[in-house]
């Protein structure tokens, strides 16, 4: 994306690949993503670990981007919400092989919470795109 500049004032956020800051010089469209969770197709919470479930909450995120017609590499923003920052981190190849090979480099929060919708549910991630 032309007017897009990365801000990043270190270096230590590179190995956890996210950006302190992502500034859009008029950006046209601006897309708000709901919160996805690891929610099949029907609505309905799926039980795996971690890792599993932080691969389905990007499934679902991809799909929502792909109808509205951006991708991946359009998110500026991700917040991610887990019950567990601990299993969160063990899990977070997954997050860096998704972002990594998507060419997502967005601004990001990790915030830990007591629950989420579904007792199921150990994350979910948000997302704000533009183009």
């Amino acid at each position: 994306m032309k007017n897009r500049t990365i801000i990043n004032p270190w270096t230590w956020q590179d190995q956890l690949g996210y950006a302190q800051a992502v500034e859009i010089r008029h950006g046209t469209h601006t897309l708000y993503c709901a919160g996805q969770a690891a929610m099949t197709a029907e609505g309905m919470p799926i039980d795996a670990d971690m890792g599993g479930q932080i691969k389905l909450c990007f499934d679902n995120l991809e799909e929502v981007l792909t109808e509205a017609g951006y991708a991946m590499r359009n998110i500026v923003r991700l917040n991610f919400y887990t019950t567990s920052i601990e299993q969160f981190f063990a899990s977070y190849g997954e997050v860096i092989e998704r972002m990594q090979a998507t060419g997502c480099l967005a601004s990001s929060t990790l915030t830990e919470v007591k629950a989420l919708a579904f007792p199921q549910l150990a994350v979910e991630i948000e997302a704000t795109a533009v183009r």
